[in-house]
């Protein structure tokens, strides 16, 4: 309630015709006493023609204010701004109180107006003094008020450089909430020991859960924009048994013209800890690629999809034809664009299975480029479908290439996964056949066709964070497949930028990967982000170890066996060597494959082991294909063997 008054009378009275006022007071004030300093703190001056000064000196001093507009600055924000903007007004002040004098002196048009220098002088001394005192004086009054009614936050900032300072000044500066840094934390030993606004530099050894304790610190906002990862997981780690709360300023270029608003500090994302500085790619080249084309996005709704949309809506393309057999998402995708003043696109519900109907579109709009990010993903699902896994992932892949080779597209770019990496699941094993299938069709294709293959993507539908996210709202428990288990992960923009960029470089038949850094153990990604929702585990959130699902990977791969890499002009992206193919069968055989029947899982999984030999599942029941093939191949050795030694005897 105390809150509240105080700060809407301080809104409301505390206008800048008050401060207009109160400035004008303080003006008037200052002049008499000068004429006190001057005549030694005596009344031996004239009284008269004092009467006459007072009322000029007032004009005056309005005319300088009004002019440069001291009076409009927030007194409770007051900076090195407000007191440059008083030392103008009190010079314009000064000087227009000699030239007055002067030319009173020269044609007298105010009778028996004259002011001694020195008054003026001393005058534009203690105004200029006390102005900005008073500005000060209102400013410290007002914490000191918000001090005792608006309850505190107590807070450490992360970086003693710039932004640490002008984090500092956001803070202190806020209206609603009352913050008190108590500290700044900086790696720079240099400014360790040292102080900031009277606050004290210190370095992060210092920061120990009894200092933390001691001084109830709430939060730590890290407001430094060059930490490294490593730092930043260090400091959550070592906060794992505390309640402090961990915040993170975005980056200059975010803040609101050029300013920052302590509405932007929000909690550090699961993105700030890759283990990697995220991946940027600035190529000018982009502009020209896809200008003026006609450009197809399948899977248009998806994760992928969706930010591929995003992003290319930034160039200057013909037109972009985009497809989803999902209504709803394809729906808002629509409104999205809209809103965003976009109308150079159709969007189109179709499933990619249909040629006829893909066909027609092709026919309508003639597309010149294609991204095919549409396909089915979920790992267990597929491995209790793999007819519809071959369906979608294959035969769509292999419709949208055909009919794309034969309306003579410029470039199809096909979005493929680590998962087809030594596959141990159906859908690997799928996005495996339709990379072979493209690269058997680039033999006799004018178009390029040009693979892209990354990790898992953060926040995309059925991800990890996002389930997470869930379980942490509902109290837990967090479900984990295996304790060991890891991944490569990059953000979707991250993962469209890459896709742009093999539009781009590629000249067909490349399979583009990303330098993705380390892989992340999910348990320690668990962790982070029971800890980033101010909780602790195992005491707010617990773990489960459910077990390995159906067709999952302890750990992904980025390259297959047999496989190495080259080099780009892009130092985090590489073009993948894949070991040679027999192109003609496997095309014939993949054709076959597509026309298998529904009711012959067995079958379809069998014919893919054929045509992919790295492919061996894994907590699967199709394991049993694996060990069949193993106990053959053992009694075939030793076949072989009995017949060597035959020979030998003989």
């Amino acid at each position: 309630m105390i809150k509240n008054y105080f700060t809407y009378y301080s809104q409301k009275y505390a206008s800048k015709w008050l401060v207009l006022v109160i400035d004008l007071v303080s003006v008037v004030t200052t002049f008499l006493l000068a004429y006190l300093i001057r005549f030694n703190f005596t009344l031996d001056f004239d009284k008269k023609q004092l009467l006459v000064q007072v009322p000029i000196t007032l004009f005056i001093a309005s005319v300088s204010f009004l002019s440069i507009g001291s009076y409009k600055s927030v007194i409770r924000h007051t900076g090195l701004t407000d007191v440059i903007n008083l030392f103008k007004s009190v010079t314009l002040m000064t000087f227009m109180a000699v030239f007055l004098v002067v030319s009173n002196r020269i044609i007298e048009l105010i009778p028996g107006f004259t002011i001694p220098l020195s008054i003026i002088v001393m005058h534009a001394l203690l105004s200029f003094m006390v102005l900005s005192a008073s500005r000060f004086l209102f400013k410290a009054l007002y914490r000191y008020v918000k001090c005792r009614f608006i309850t505190s936050k107590k807070i450490l900032i992360y970086g003693a450089g710039d932004s640490g300072l002008v984090t500092y000044n956001a803070l202190v500066n806020n209206v609603k909430t009352r913050f008190e840094v108590l500290a700044f934390i900086d790696d720079n030993e240099k400014k360790v020991g040292k102080k900031i606004n009277g606050v004290p530099v210190l370095s992060f050894k210092e920061i120990s859960l009894a200092y933390l304790k001691i001084n109830q610190i709430e939060e730590i906002v890290v407001a430094t924009q060059h930490l490294d990862t490593s730092k930043l997981i260090s400091l959550i780690d070592s906060l794992i048994d505390s309640k402090v709360k961990i915040t993170k300023v975005p980056p200059i270029e975010k803040w609101i013209n050029g300013e920052l608003n302590t509405s932007q500090i929000k909690t550090v994302q699961i993105e700030d800890l890759l283990g990697r500085a995220p991946i940027q790619i600035e190529n000018p080249n982009l502009l020209n690629e896809f200008r003026g084309e006609t450009i197809v996005i399948t899977g248009a709704a998806g994760s992928i999809g969706s930010e591929l949309v995003l992003q290319l809506s930034h160039f200057d393309t013909k037109h972009l034809v985009l497809i989803d057999q999902a209504e709803s998402p394809l729906y808002d995708l629509q409104q999205e664009l809209h809103r965003k003043g976009k109308y150079n696109f159709t969007t189109i519900v179709a499933d990619i299975r249909d040629g006829l109907r893909i066909d027609g579109i092709f026919q309508e709009f003639k597309p010149t480029m294609v991204f095919h990010a549409a396909a089915y993903k979920h790992v267990p699902l597929m491995e209790a479908s793999p007819y519809e896994s071959i369906k979608i992932n294959v035969n769509g892949t292999k419709i949208l290439a055909d009919i794309s080779s034969r309306y003579n597209v410029k470039k199809f770019v096909f979005i493929s996964t680590d998962k087809a990496v030594n596959p141990t699941s159906v859908m690997g094993a799928t996005k495996r056949l339709a990379e072979m299938y493209i690269s058997c069709l680039q033999k006799e294709s004018k178009t390029k066709f040009i693979t892209t293959r990354f990790g898992n993507v953060l926040g995309s539908n059925g991800s990890v964070i996002p389930l997470f996210k869930k379980q942490i709202e509902n109290g837990g428990p967090l479900t984990l497949t295996h304790k060991d288990i890891t991944r490569y992960f990059m953000t979707i923009p991250e993962a469209s930028q890459l896709v742009l960029e093999a539009g781009t470089m590629g000249k067909g038949g490349e399979i583009f990967i990303f330098d993705m850094g380390d892989s992340v153990k999910i348990y320690y990604l668990a962790l982070n982000m029971i800890k980033l929702s101010g909780l602790r585990y195992p005491e707010d959130i617990d773990i489960q170890i459910t077990g390995l699902r159906p067709g999952e990977k302890l750990y992904e791969e980025l390259l297959a066996n047999g496989e190495n890499t080259l080099s780009t002009y892009h130092k985090k992206i590489m073009i993948s060597k894949t070991r040679e193919l027999d192109y003609d069968k496997i095309k014939s055989d993949i054709e076959a494959l597509c026309i298998t029947n529904r009711f012959q899982n067995n079958n379809i999984v069998l014919k893919m082991k054929q045509l992919i030999p790295e492919y061996k599942s894994n907590n699967s029941d199709y394991e049993k294909f694996d060990k069949r093939s193993k106990v053959y191949k053992k009694e075939q050795d030793t076949v072989n063997n009995q017949i060597d030694k035959t020979f030998i005897n003989l």
